[in-house]
């Protein structure tokens, strides 16, 4: 499998940000504070399928370490998933931890399976969803198998919380995928 990378590169950090769009039907998928997992599930045509691409351990992205305030370089388990309608992407996910947090706090993310880290997070009282970042992310930052679902746009919009138990962090980032907007008939299909 690939060594992908979700995060913009540190020179771009700052692009990630709290502010809203002028868009306020974009703004309700980018801030919504629900389970993006529930939200999807009820939209769906067909059954609501998690399609892991990648897990395993590496080293995070700086922007990643810094998210989750923990030293550059660090290693941790990386999970990227598509989030389907039946066999259609509409989210692209990345979700990583720092490796020390993650083993000292127990939690497996190894064996989620094709089970939705998200479910499992806001299904769990004790994890508490920090703030929510938004960014339009550039398509080649994104894995191949991503980018092919990119349907010829050069930048797609993302968001990004980290949800904490304790001491240990689990960064979500969510990219939307065109065919998401396409399928609900969103008004972003046509305004990218």
């Amino acid at each position: 499998m690939s060594n992908p990378t979700l995060s913009t590169p540190d020179s771009n950090r700052e692009r990630w940000r709290t502010t809203a769009t002028e868009n306020s039907a974009l703004n309700n998928w980018l801030f919504d504070q629900g389970s993006l997992t529930q939200r999807l599930t009820q939209l769906c045509r067909h059954t609501f399928r998690v399609q892991v691409l990648y897990e395993g351990w590496q080293i995070l992205t700086n922007s990643e370490c810094q998210a989750l305030n923990i030293a550059h370089n660090s290693c941790g388990w990386v999970r990227e998933v598509f989030l389907c309608d039946g066999v259609t992407p509409w989210v692209f996910a990345r979700s990583v931890a720092g490796q020390s947090a993650l083993q000292a706090s127990g939690f497996n993310m190894e064996q989620l399976g094709t089970r939705s880290l998200g479910q499992l997070l806001f299904s769990h009282p004790a994890f508490n969803r920090g703030e929510m970042y938004i960014t339009q992310i550039p398509c080649n930052q994104l894995p191949e198998i991503a980018q092919q679902q990119a349907m010829a746009q050069s930048h797609l919009w993302a968001r990004r919380s980290c949800f904490i138990k304790n001491t240990l962090g689990v960064l979500v980032a969510e990219v939307f995928l065109p065919k998401l907007w396409q399928d609900i008939h969103h008004p972003m299909f046509n305004n990218h």
